[in-house]
């Protein structure tokens, strides 16, 4: 396959106006869902009670999946492309990942 080949599905047509069209409202609902999780991984990881801990933890789980589900949407409709990566690069980040397990204990 040649290198930085686009992965996506035909696209659904919206209309282009100055009106905020279906892309135009899940791009940025998915936005939103990314900033989202990160915000709650922050949280998470600064949380001592563990109560709020675990409501934060349940919370978050569900972003996630509706951030993923957005990003299905989104690519099912031709509205999120992705570039194939390279064999090499892969190759190259498998290497890498492998030499940073040998050097960890818990990995």
């Amino acid at each position: 396959m040649p290198e930085n080949q686009k992965i996506q599905n035909p696209q659904t047509p919206v209309p282009t106006t100055q009106e905020m069209n279906d892309r135009d409202h899940v791009t940025d609902l998915l936005a939103t869902e990314k900033y989202m999780t990160a915000s709650y991984s922050t949280a998470l990881n600064e949380m001592s009670n563990q109560s709020l801990y675990e409501t934060v933890a349940r919370i978050f789980k569900e972003t996630q999946d509706s951030q993923r589900n957005l990003y299905n949407l989104m690519f099912q409709h031709g509205w999120y492309s992705l570039e194939q990566a390279p064999q090499q690069k892969v190759e190259q980040a498998y290497q890498q990942f492998s030499k940073t397990r040998q050097v960890l204990p818990y990995i």
